[in-house]
């Protein structure tokens, strides 16, 4: 199932959103060796997990996290414009149809035949969340392999910059645009449509 969490429902998606933050702590604290603080040493969250984050979560039937992606307005500050604007050649894309794609994270401990299927469903529901909304372009910041990864899934992603090298890692700046042509091209690339979202009751 993919939810769809903002501040509207977020009391009501405890269990997702407690599963998503541990599994982000696995992913990005233990395993990637990212520099970041850990809640309780159990939970990955920063400040940008606030009030104005919309998450997209793809759960088991019991609501247990599977692959996530945290959603940040570029109406107002975001990592690629506070933390890594030298990433831009030219003027960062902001607006209200530009979302910021940020912890785009697939539970490790499933198996790859369950992760490729919550992969491929968390990338259709970007993609149909982004036509509902009227957001016409994602942007982001991955280390150039991973940006490698997210051309090859068919959607219109190209650069922003050159990649540079931050802490031994040669990062890319990002852009996505997305239309209605976006799910067939992705379809054609091999990614499963989405099942209908949820939100949390």
């Amino acid at each position: 199932m993919l939810l769809i969490v903002d501040s509207s429902n977020r009391a009501h998606a405890h269990h997702a959103l407690r599963t998503m933050f541990e599994a982000r702590k696995r992913v990005f604290i233990d395993l990637l060796k990212w520099d970041l603080p850990a809640l309780a040493n159990r939970f990955e969250i920063d400040h940008f997990d606030d009030e104005h984050a919309i998450y997209l979560i793809v759960t088991d039937g019991e609501a247990n996290h599977l692959a996530s992606a945290r959603l940040l307005p570029t109406t107002r500050p975001a990592l690629l414009d506070s933390l890594f604007p030298w990433l831009v050649a030219g003027e960062i894309p902001q607006g209200p149809g530009v979302f910021e794609i940020t912890r785009f994270c697939l539970a490790p401990e499933i198996g790859a035949s369950r992760r490729r299927a919550a992969r491929d469903a968390l990338l259709a529901g970007l993609v149909d969340f982004a036509l509902d909304k009227g957001i016409h372009s994602y942007t982001g910041v991955a280390e150039l392999t991973w940006f490698r990864q997210i051309q090859s899934f068919g959607w219109d992603c190209r650069p922003l910059g050159m990649p540079m090298l931050h802490r031994g890692s040669a990062l890319t700046a990002l852009r996505i645009d997305i239309d209605r042509d976006t799910s067939a091209r992705l379809a054609a690339a091999g990614i499963a449509p989405a099942a209908a979202p949820a939100r949390a009751a």
